[in-house]
């Protein structure tokens, strides 16, 4: 059975990071800032400056991420933090009038991407990443944990660069609690962590 282990992303796990994110998918060209910045931002940075906006997140106070290692390689990767980290959250009209949350609050964080590694898919990575990151967001004050993940089952076939913010069976599993339908294949859900 594979040992499994996940990490926060602290600068020295940056190489960890890199693999993590450069397994398949857009995480190697994103490198995990679409929700960080602006769309006429990210539209006008290179793979390479968001590399090093990364690298300067995973060098501040608060690790924007987790990693999932399998047998002491880096195997994955799940942003979360607080909404107030993730600005293109609060610019993305299907979220803003979905959530019951303000997005000035602090105390609200969300669980905004998911990769896994093309050899480690369908191993149930995602579901530990996502526990991992209740843990995290519980253990750093977080009040209200939120997702926003893709329900596969409507609409057309996905591919797996689509299902970044991950799929709704993951947040149901992880007993997160659906609170909006924006389009009849993009969710919200919310979990309460102040019980």
């Amino acid at each position: 059975m594979p040992q499994v282990d996940i990490r926060p992303a602290t600068p020295d796990r940056f190489d960890d990071a890199q693999r993590a994110l450069g397994g398949g998918g857009d995480g190697r060209s994103c490198q995990c800032q679409w929700w960080t910045i602006t769309n006429a931002e990210f539209q006008r940075s290179a793979v390479e400056e968001r590399r090093e906006l990364l690298r300067a997140e995973m060098e501040g106070e608060l690790p924007p991420a987790l990693i999932v290692y399998v047998d002491g390689e880096a195997a994955g990767w799940v942003r979360v933090g607080p909404h107030t980290r993730q600005i293109r959250l609060s610019r993305t009209k299907q979220l803003v009038s979905a959530t019951e949350e303000p997005w000035d609050d602090e105390s609200v964080w969300a669980v905004s991407c998911f990769v896994v590694r093309s050899e480690h898919r369908g191993s149930g990575l995602t579901d530990r990443l996502l526990r991992a990151a209740i843990d995290f967001a519980a253990s750093h004050g977080a009040r209200v944990l939120e997702g926003y993940p893709v329900d596969p089952a409507e609409g057309r076939r996905k591919a797996s660069n689509e299902l970044y913010r991950g799929v709704v069976s993951t947040f149901a599993k992880a007993r997160f609690r659906e609170v909006a339908r924006p389009t009849p294949d993009r969710a919200v859900f919310a979990l309460d962590l102040s019980a």
